[in-house]
């Protein structure tokens, strides 16, 4: 099958303006992203590689698999060998790095994972692109998406800003601050055209449900506990995962070379209350009396590291680009409530594992 794409891309390479590498574009937020950039640049083409790890999934891009300008290729982004191969078969001019390892409960069970994804990862990925680019960095991009968690945890009123110390208190934050800092590095030593992103918790459509939204909303359906952090006093800024992807592109096509734009929902919700509000839209569109599902509440022992509050400042972005969150949270929490009800087809494979069937027919893998 990769032998059939590269004979295609060399057929029609010529009527491409970009040639996009997208890691790890089959997770959450990848998979929107390159959902949104093959459908609106089909002069463009959209480079795919993912490992295809528990949290990657090729049904979320079932809707554009066929399209002609893009390509997934299953590829583990700390393979610099085939990492190599991919920039040179694919002549690619530009990268969005989203591939990482980004569960914080995992990261402190398994360190090891998140330094190998998130940091080796990110080094293989620089290394090729400037091996590649051979220093002709002339309309070059290498787009490294990142986190707010790097910046460690807020007191009072205080919002992240792109100049905020980092103060990383988990592995999984450790290991994307180390990335970032090593995309800077690279900008720095090398000259490498560079931009980062840091994002705060998204949320939205085609998510793992490891995640605290998609998780309780599988769990009030089948009337599972909730469990609760400490007291749910812990506080995040949501962003609906359309305006992170439309921000993407945004910061892609306009940022400026070696900045940081930070990418905030302005909507900051304690867990309790966020679990409340989940719980009565489920209970209302399932016909249930509203808060009924608040028994399934469960307070459990919390977490080591825990950040207390994360929030961004994302005023750069809107004063200098002009995005802004396109949702307010109840509106973007209803839609995703009811886009979960609607596809419970796709929770139960994705929490089942028959989705890996596909993999092995297609990638014998």
């Amino acid at each position: 099958m990769e032998r059939f794409f590269k004979r295609l891309y060399r057929e029609n390479k010529n009527q491409f303006m970009k040639n996009i590498l997208i890691t790890g574009g089959a997770g959450f937020i990848g998979s929107h992203l390159v959902r949104l950039l093959v459908n609106k640049y089909p002069n463009y083409r959209i480079v795919n590689i993912d490992v295809l790890t528990y949290a990657g999934n090729l049904e979320n891009l079932k809707d554009i698999e066929a399209k002609e300008n893009y390509t997934f290729l299953k590829y583990d982004i700390c393979d610099f060998e085939n990492v190599k191969k991919v920039f040179k078969n694919y002549e690619i001019d530009s990268v969005i790095h989203l591939a990482a390892e980004s569960h914080v409960d995992r990261s402190i069970k398994d360190p090891f994972s998140f330094a190998q994804t998130n940091v080796m990862g990110t080094i293989s990925l620089l290394q090729a692109a400037k091996e590649f680019w051979d220093c002709n960095f002339t309309n070059k991009l290498f787009y490294h998406v990142s986190t707010d968690e790097v910046y460690g945890s807020l007191e009072g009123k205080d919002l992240f800003t792109e100049s905020t110390k980092y103060d990383p208190h988990s592995p999984y934050s450790a290991s994307k601050a180390s990335s970032d800092h090593f995309v800077r590095a690279f900008h720095d030593t090398y000259g490498l055209p560079i931009l980062i992103s840091n994002c705060s918790n998204n949320y939205g459509s085609f998510q793992f449900p490891e995640k605290l939204i998609p998780l309780f909303i599988n769990n009030i359906i089948n009337n599972k506990p909730l469990p609760i952090y400490g007291k749910g006093e812990n506080v995040r800024d949501w962003l609906f995962v359309n305006d992170h992807v439309r921000a993407i592109d945004i910061i892609f096509h306009n940022g400026k070379l070696g900045d940081t734009y930070n990418i905030g929902g302005s909507n900051e919700w304690k867990n309790i209350d966020l679990t409340k509000l989940i719980i009565k839209i489920v209970d209302r569109l399932l016909g249930r009396m509203e808060g009924s599902s608040e028994k399934l509440i469960t307070y459990v022992t919390d977490r080591a590291g825990h950040d207390l509050r994360y929030a961004i400042d994302s005023s750069k972005l809107k004063d200098e680009l002009g995005w802004e969150p396109s949702l307010e949270f109840e509106q973007g929490i209803e839609k995703t409530v009811v886009w979960y009800l609607d596809n419970k087809e796709w929770m139960q494979k994705v929490t089942s594992g028959d989705y890996k069937e596909y993999y092995k027919k297609f990638y014998n893998k």
